[in-house]
């Protein structure tokens, strides 16, 4: 499903117009951007939580010439399913 159809869903769902159900959609995405941006998490009851980790420092290959090469530490976005949204997809 891309962002188009899940509008859509949306404005169905939630007896919307697709205006309306697009700007909620990028309000709730644009927040969650942001909190991740200030090092918070976001836990939604029942779906689950986005939270910053960190990947430590770590040895790769380049794959063109096969030398070792240090992939440096970064921050990445993370998700964590919920029980709840587990449970939903594994029925």
């Amino acid at each position: 499903m891309n962002k188009e159809e899940l509008v859509k869903k949306i404005a169905g769902i939630a007896s919307l117009n697709k205006g309306s159900s697009s700007k909620a959609l990028d309000a709730i995405l644009q927040t969650i951007k942001e909190s991740l941006k200030e090092g918070d998490s976001v836990n939604i009851a029942g779906f689950g939580a986005f939270k910053v980790t960190k990947r430590e420092e770590r040895q790769g290959r380049n794959p063109r010439t096969g030398d070792p090469i240090t992939i440096a530490a970064t921050l990445v976005p993370s998700f964590t399913a919920s029980k709840t949204l587990k449970d939903m997809v594994k029925s």
